[in-house]
């Protein structure tokens, strides 16, 4: 059996870490995948998925640390779908992803892709 998942997004939300009763660190955030294609009629469609990343132990200090809103990052890791009642008697279910991996695609200090380069900067710094 194969269960991976491979995503190169946007990050949505700073994270958010707590530590299990055993002092396990756990870390989430949410990721937003863009997919740009055209319609048959020509006309250009952008969408987003949206996927919660869940991180353990290293990867979660190291993610909370370096990772913040609008960093653009590559996450390798298994689906894990979640069920459960609601308070209001409804079914929810919602798709986590568990990530072994964490790879950041630009800048810390990126706000969001778009952003443009100050303009006293000569040359781009490598990454």
């Amino acid at each position: 059996m194969l269960n991976k998942m491979l995503l190169i997004g946007n990050v949505g939300s700073d994270p958010e870490m707590r530590y299990t009763s055993g002092g396990t660190g756990v870390t989430n955030f949410r990721l937003a995948v863009n997919n740009r294609f055209k319609k048959a009629d020509g006309e250009q469609i952008e969408e987003t998925d949206w996927f919660t990343v869940t991180c353990w132990a290293r990867l979660a200090e190291t993610v909370n640390e370096y990772v913040h809103k609008g960093r653009k990052v590559y996450v390798e890791g298994r689906i894990k779908m979640n069920q459960g009642t609601a308070q209001d008697g409804t079914e929810r279910s919602n798709m986590e992803i568990v990530a072994n991996q964490v790879l950041f695609l630009s800048p810390p200090n990126t706000q969001s892709r778009e952003s443009p380069p100050a303009e006293d900067d000569e040359e781009p710094v490598p990454w």
